[in-house]
């Protein structure tokens, strides 16, 4: 994910959006400006980046490729330093990202010491993504 928009596409797969529900959500008037941005042949402009940022819950730093950590605060309060998140396999950050923004898992708000769980929360990652392929 080195790319504002292999970034851009990343986020909104992730979330299972659509690019027209992102576009309305952030007040563009045609998709296809939008579709550009993860196409990467236009980019938005500074205060269209802090919109994303905002839409995505992620930092800037992290849109524009400076670090991988996508919201320091939610891995702060999952007890995950960034040097912890950095040296992650590009599979276990799949996972950490995957329960950290799933509100309708019971442990969001409190997930304790996330990395302490890792190797449980791999294997459960890997139970619903073989029910989602399966729907």
């Amino acid at each position: 994910m080195d790319t504002l928009g292999t970034r851009l596409t990343y986020l909104r797969e992730k979330r299972g959006w659509t690019k027209t529900y992102v576009a309305n959500k952030l007040g563009i008037k045609t998709v296809s400006t939008y579709a550009n941005w993860e196409y990467g042949t236009r980019q938005p402009d500074n205060e269209m980046l802090v919109k994303i940022a905002d839409l995505y819950d992620v930092s800037l730093d992290f849109l524009l490729g400076r670090s991988d950590a996508m919201n320091q605060k939610e891995f702060e309060n999952a007890g995950i330093t960034n040097e912890e998140y950095t040296s992650l396999t590009p599979y276990q950050r799949e996972v950490v990202d995957f329960f950290l923004v799933r509100e309708d898992l019971f442990f969001h708000d409190n997930p304790e010491k996330l990395m302490d769980a890792l190797e449980q929360f791999e294997i459960f990652y890997e139970v619903w993504k073989k029910q989602q392929d399966k729907k």
